[in-house]
């Protein structure tokens, strides 16, 4: 427990805590709201990280009781019992804190996600996949909101681009990011007959007002068109979706999920910051070039993860070999598995190499 103690230095927390508390009170600090704002989001994650520990310091208090009844003659075994496992989930979740260690980790992401080719086949898996990260949003007791989707022809979705709010929502769903490879019985092809479609999503960190991202209003082109959809009363009879081209790196956002075109438009530029952002942190890294070869072919040789639902059931990610039978579970949500293998192997691969 005292290494425990050590990794999440309470004592520095709480100095953290009682320094913010101290720099909120003074009158001066609420001038500038960009500020405030930012000191107050740290202020929660502080005040979160030390009512974490406290849950974990409560389980280990409640367990040292009920091992002390049982060495006493008292019948406490199935209460030990139920304590070791909430003991366990509550160490699980400290485990798996000790995996973020990108200062971007904490924040929102937003999600895209892209059928690669085959028409109706990926459109169709691209709506899976989404389906998939809502339920894990949900899971996860996340906010989540869907910024833009374009319906395909027949079935499924040429795209879609989702925002999640929640702690360390970007931390987890980054790992998602690649080709994501489906092999089953096709719903469409009346022969039955086994298709393999690809489709890839991408996690971008959500900028705060933290990180000033210049964005020159000469280097934009925005259209605005009708809201898409399949027909019917819910289609938009003015131009309120709106489509921004940011020309020096030919990335292109959009937005339909409201019905104002301004608030359209403020989403859009949210998504746009966001992915400028990631885009500068993948040169830094030197790593840009490699995304964008993924985000050239969603195809063989670049997938993460095979979902493999005919001849047999099992989904492998391909980073970790993780592999897990139960398909159903996955596709509605259940990553965990997955994700923490990924983030364990990024946490080693940044560790000092020993000489």
């Amino acid at each position: 427990m005292r290494s425990c103690e050590v990794f999440f230095d309470l004592d520095q927390k709480q100095k953290e805590l009682k320094s913010l508390n101290h720099t909120l009170s003074s009158p001066d600090v609420w001038e500038d709201q960009k500020k405030t704002q930012v000191l107050q989001q740290q202020k929660k994650r502080l005040e979160r990280d030390i009512q974490f520990f406290s849950q974990i310091i409560e389980r280990k208090e409640e367990l040292e009781v009920l091992l002390e009844l049982i060495d006493e003659g008292e019948s406490a075994e199935e209460d030990l019992e139920i304590a070791v496992g909430a003991f366990e989930k509550v160490l699980n979740r400290a485990e798996l804190q000790t995996l973020f260690i990108d200062a971007d980790d904490v924040r929102n992401v937003i999600l895209t996600i892209h059928p690669g080719a085959g028409g109706t086949e990926s459109q169709d898996w691209a709506q899976m996949l989404l389906r998939m990260y809502l339920r894990y949003a949900e899971r996860k007791g996340f906010i989540t909101e869907i910024l833009d989707t374009q319906p395909g022809e027949e079935a499924g979705l040429k795209s879609a681009t989702i925002r999640i709010e929640g702690d360390y929502a970007y931390g987890n769903l980054s790992q998602e990011s690649g080709v994501h490879r489906l092999v089953r019985i096709s719903p469409f092809d009346t022969n039955k007959r086994r298709h393999t479609s690809f489709a890839a999503v991408f996690a971008y960190p959500e900028i705060d007002d933290d990180i000033e991202i210049e964005i020159n209003p000469d280097d934009l082109r925005i259209d605005t068109y009708r809201s898409s959809g399949r027909g019917g009363q819910h289609v938009n009879v003015t131009d309120s979706a709106v489509r921004i081209t940011h020309m020096p790196t030919g990335i292109v956002v959009q937005c339909q999920n409201e019905r104002s075109q301004h608030k359209n438009k403020a989403s859009a530029l949210k998504v746009l910051k966001a992915r400028l952002y990631e885009l500068e942190k993948k040169r830094k890294r030197e790593k840009l070039d490699k995304l964008e070869d993924a985000k050239g072919e969603i195809a063989w040789g670049n997938q993460i993860r095979s979902y493999v639902l005919h001849p047999y059931q099992m989904i492998k990610d391909l980073r970790t070999l993780v592999e897990v039978g139960n398909v159903d579970k996955v596709l509605d949500g259940d990553l965990d598995e997955f994700i923490k293998a990924s983030l364990l192997e990024r946490h080693d691969a940044n560790k000092p190499s020993q000489k």
